[in-house]
């Protein structure tokens, strides 16, 4: 076997790859084996102010599977509790409730920074190596992987690419752009988000961290009209954004810059070599609706820890069955997810009336049949785990 500087290359820092270190590190007898490259390693608890205007929906499973056992959960949250869907124009709606599925509630709402910061400061106490790099890149070389990074070069028994790479295989531009921004509801619902779809793409408004009346807006329209919504003065932009979502909160008001982010989907490989894997955004980059992205990208991370569970108790052991299996194990989960998160936005975006009626009879049905809504909200709350 080729010396190596570490058994496991974590390629990226975000939520994902600081969660797989985490976990992998609780079952590795030295730490110091997995190596961590990334950046932003030092951010101060309450750089959300000026960093990631991000709010993150994290489901059920997420918080209570993963974040929680891992002692990483943010200080601050807003619970959701009930899910609210519906169409705009049309009849039907649906009602996606925590109590209705056991559980106390169906996930909640944080700060990217917030949750970047928990992590990372799991991770400084973890053992675990990290390495400062803006960027780092895995290549396969006999026997191990060599991973290139802002101070050299380092190699691996197996390597992780978490973020940095674009997934190669199946893309769609869906031709939208994400508009976020916060905005204070004039009849707050508590534990409520909601989630609306319109001719021009989803709209969703979810509880915010900071504050019981605040709503976090993730608004999906073509790029050109994102661009005009963005530019609106204050109060054409409140009008046009209660025409869109209606009155069930009252009056909205905004209290935040509004950013844009554009839309695609992208989906490859979990495995992209004999001993390099690609998980979370590197594995597929999703359409916002629903808040699918990062749980997926968590369920990932869980599955991989437990696939080399077996493996870090000696790592001379061949690293092949192990990934085999993983990627064997994840593909359902991933393609389902894939597969939702993509048809729904397009599906209620077409301008066909009937296709809208047949969606609205589906809400309908949803919110009147349980055994319609229930596996449908299940995978919505903690995905498919192997």
């Amino acid at each position: 076997m080729n010396a190596t500087d570490f058994d496991i290359a974590i390629c990226g820092a975000g939520p994902v790859g600081a969660a797989l270190a985490l976990l992998l590190a609780s079952q590795h007898s030295d730490p110091s084996r997995i190596a961590v490259l990334g950046k932003n390693f030092n951010l101060a608890a309450t750089d959300h102010a000026q960093g990631d205007p991000r709010t993150l929906a994290l489901n059920h499973g997420s918080r209570r599977l993963i974040l929680n056992q891992l002692r990483a959960w943010p200080s601050r949250a807003a619970l959701m509790r009930t899910v609210h869907v519906s169409q705009q124009g049309r009849l039907g709606r649906c009602l996606i409730q925590a109590d209705e599925l056991g559980v106390p509630d169906l996930g909640a709402v944080v700060h990217y920074d917030d949750l970047l910061w928990s992590l990372h400061a799991r991770l400084r106490d973890s053992g675990v190596t990290l390495v400062p790099a803006q960027a780092a890149q895995a290549r396969p070389a006999p026997g191990r992987m060599l991973v290139q990074h802002d101070a050299g070069q380092s190699s691996a028994l197996l390597a992780v690419q978490c973020d940095g790479a674009r997934p190669a295989g199946v893309r769609r531009e869906y031709g939208q752009h994400a508009l976020l921004t916060t905005v204070r509801a004039g009849r707050p619902q508590e534990g409520w988000a909601y989630e609306r779809f319109t001719a021009n793409g989803p709209l969703a408004a979810l509880p915010h961290p900071d504050a019981p009346d605040l709503y976090g807006i993730v608004w999906c329209n073509s790029p050109e009209r994102s661009q005009m919504l963005a530019e609106l003065p204050a109060a054409d932009f409140q009008s046009a954004l209660m025409q869109a979502f209606g009155e069930r909160l009252g009056v909205l008001e905004p209290v935040s810059a509004r950013h844009m982010f554009p839309l695609a989907f992208h989906a490859g490989p979990s495995r992209l070599a004999e001993r390099l894997l690609a998980v979370g955004n590197a594995a597929q980059t999703l359409h916002p609706v629903a808040g699918q992205g990062l749980n997926l990208g968590l369920r990932d991370v869980a599955q991989l820890a437990q696939s080399l569970a077996a493996w870090q108790a000696d790592c001379r052991q061949n690293p092949d069955p192990f990934l085999a299996r993983y990627a064997r194990l994840r593909r359902p989960d991933r393609w389902l997810t894939a597969a939702i998160t993509d048809t729904l936005p397009r599906l209620f975006a077409t301008r066909n009336p009937l296709v809208q009626h047949a969606c609205g009879l589906g809400l309908l049905a949803m919110d009147t049949l349980p055994l319609a809504r229930k596996p449908f909200a299940r995978q919505l709350l903690q995905g498919l785990r192997a």
